[in-house]
């Protein structure tokens, strides 16, 4: 049943499949939903379904944290991000539908700075919007550009593996982690150049990002924010009072640039437009200053390094 209606919405062109107990099914399509012509899903019937695409291990960590993010492949029909979770009428699933082929910088329209920021040797690039915004297909671009141009050694840490890589120039090793802690620890042993390190959540995982690109190697990593100036504030107000000088030094030191993005109607399908920071000197004095207010002065006249504000 599940497999049909992932089939389907494969053919409809859709980017997620929506599961709600006591609900019909939906999917989404050019981010509006729509609700299948199907009979409402029963719980019961529904759980018994989800849980016969769980091992024993995901069905324990469900039962415990009341959801899961895993991936799920069906041969013929594609690869699946799925979120499953508890809700008031019972339990539900989200499938967002991966795309088989990783497109390239221009297929996806991203700005011509990611070209050169593709060949940076240490810092951050972080990648921003909102859920659904393009953001693992932006990273997955701009991996697969230093793929086929550069021999780095690739390392990547997501919960869980979305699009999946082809060594071309670059070894290229996927790591599938519920939780980063102990990988980001002991990472560096591993000989990377780039290290992909999913979403920042939380102060360790930040901390971790800007001690890795101060030791030379060069790191990529999203945030749910939607602006540049905002996912700085984001970082540096995770952190104490006491704590923040030291942050603002790390960070306009180890920033290298902030694509912003979000998807909106294009030609009966959507697009992403692109805000772009980078962080020049006199960035980083303003962030290491906290004068980060200042710092849309300066996109809006930084042209020429490649910043750009986001359409209207």
């Amino acid at each position: 049943m599940i497999n049909s209606m992932l089939a389907f919405s494969v053919t409809q062109k859709a980017s997620d499949l929506h599961l709600s107990s006591g609900e019909k099914p939906c999917i989404r399509v050019n981010g509006d939903l729509k609700r299948l012509s199907a009979d409402k899903l029963l719980p019961q019937k529904l759980k018994i379904d989800l849980f016969n695409l769980l091992n024993m291990e995901q069905k324990a960590i469900l039962q415990q944290h009341q959801q899961i993010d895993f991936a799920y492949h069906v041969e013929n029909v594609g690869r699946f991000r799925v979120n499953i979770f508890y809700q008031q009428r019972g339990i539900s699933a989200i499938f967002r539908i991966i795309k088989q082929q990783i497109p390239s910088l221009t297929e996806i329209e991203a700005p011509n700075v990611l070209n050169e920021l593709a060949k940076a040797e240490s810092g951050i690039i972080l990648v921003t919007g909102a859920t659904g915004s393009g953001k693992s297909t932006t990273l997955a671009a701009l991996i697969q550009h230093i793929n086929q141009t550069q021999a780095k050694h690739i390392i990547t840490l997501e919960d869980p593996i979305e699009f999946i890589y082809q060594n071309d120039k670059s070894l290229i090793q996927q790591r599938e982690l519920t939780h980063f802690g102990n990988a980001i620890d002991s990472i560096l042993r591993q000989d990377p150049d780039i290290i992909l390190l999913g979403e920042l959540r939380n102060q360790h995982t930040i901390q971790a990002a800007l001690t890795i690109a101060e030791t030379g190697h060069l790191v990529l990593a999203t945030l749910h924010t939607s602006s540049a100036i905002q996912t700085i504030n984001r970082i540096i107000d995770l952190f104490d009072e006491g704590s923040r000088a030291v942050i603002r030094n790390q960070l306009s030191n180890s920033l290298k640039a902030i694509i912003c993005q979000k998807l909106v109607p294009y030609n009966e399908s959507r697009k992403a437009i692109y805000e772009v920071l980078i962080n020049t000197s006199a960035v980083s004095n303003l962030i290491s200053e906290g004068k980060t207010k200042q710092i849309l002065s300066i996109m809006q006249t930084g042209k020429q390094y490649g910043m750009q504000l986001m359409a209207n």
